[in-house]
């Protein structure tokens, strides 16, 4: 697949901020117990259907990755830029991080039985989703459960500084509604969903949608 200017991007603005994002967002799940308790919610759910591995899509530093796996799930993290991925290796040695883009996942059909998105989905063009929604539905098995984090919002947020490094990234938000009927256009059912306000550190109120594959009919 040819890469779009927005991949490129987001790589090279990922890859500029590795260190001083992994330094930022270190524990910052202590101070959200509604998120923690989504990734709980995801955890349980998938081992009570059977587990199977689980994919972090746009793992980053690899943070939910690890913390996934302290629940008990079998994890690996896919991110697009290198440099947060060495981070991730780096942080977090006993788990498998590949590099590769959501929007052309290099992964069997049916082989997974979680698939999360935490605040990555964000960065894809709204035109694009659902084709990346249509492959998480195929990587899944059926009943697998998908578990998406984003901020909630019309107008995306376009930064060019981060850290004190330049950067061009752009943050989609979302309306939930908007996006679980994205989700049952693709092939799911959406189990929950969580709208919390914004922290202090955070611009717009932040969602949460657990959804689960079903068979096509």
């Amino acid at each position: 697949m040819t890469e779009t200017r927005t991949l490129r991007d987001t790589r090279e603005s990922y890859d500029a901020i590795a260190p001083d994002y992994e330094e930022y967002a270190r524990g910052d799940l202590d101070a959200k117990p509604l998120d923690r308790a989504m990734l709980a919610a995801f955890a349980e759910t998938v081992r009570g259907t059977g587990g199977g591995r689980v994919a972090d899509i746009g793992c980053g530093t690899g943070r939910v990755a690890t913390h996934l796996s302290s629940l008990g799930l079998d994890v690996f993290g896919v991110d697009l830029s290198p440099g947060m991925l060495e981070v991730a290796r780096r942080a977090y040695p006993d788990l498998r991080f590949d590099e590769g883009s959501m929007t052309d996942l290099d992964l069997g059909d049916g082989v997974l039985g979680g698939v999360v998105a935490w605040y990555s989905l964000i960065h894809v063009e709204p035109e694009q989703v659902p084709g990346v929604l249509t492959g998480f539905h195929r990587v899944l098995a059926p009943g697998g459960h998908l578990l998406l984090a984003f901020q909630v919002g019309d107008e995306p947020l376009r930064l060019t500084e981060a850290f004190g490094r330049t950067v061009a990234l752009d943050f989609h938000r979302w309306s939930p509604d908007r996006l679980a009927g994205l989700l049952a256009e693709a092939g799911f059912a959406v189990d929950a969903r969580l709208v919390r306000e914004a922290y202090a550190t955070e611009r717009t109120p932040q969602a949460f949608l657990l959804a689960r594959k079903v068979t096509r009919t």
